[in-house]
């Protein structure tokens, strides 16, 4: 395949890279943001003595939902166990909140 194929065929496609990488940007810049208030909260709740089951079950979504592309793309167990823990870890804190709430 020449160059002017190639060029030809991903603009056909119609796919902007300027804006793909803004996207793949901006969601670093969110999943920072995320972790630094989720280490704030957690913090915060710890020296209040208050509970951290949101912000955990929060995080434990965030790892499971993280992993579970990165597994479908490279077939890696290691993924695949983040996945399974990571959402189960998020139930089981949802869990703990909803139980704490209607006691």
């Amino acid at each position: 395949m020449n160059r002017d194929e190639i060029l030809a065929k991903s603009r056909a496609e119609g796919i902007d890279e300027g804006a793909c990488d803004a996207e793949n940007r901006g969601r670093k810049m969110g999943i920072t943001a995320f972790c630094l208030m989720e280490v704030a909260i957690t913090a915060f709740n710890v020296l209040t003595e208050q509970p951290n089951h949101v912000p955990l079950a929060l995080f434990w979504t965030f790892c499971a939902a993280e992993a579970y592309p990165k597994y479908r793309f490279t077939g890696k167990k290691s993924f695949l166990v983040t996945t399974v823990l990571g959402g189960l870890c998020a139930v089981l804190f949802f869990a703990t909140y909803v139980i704490s709430v209607l006691k």
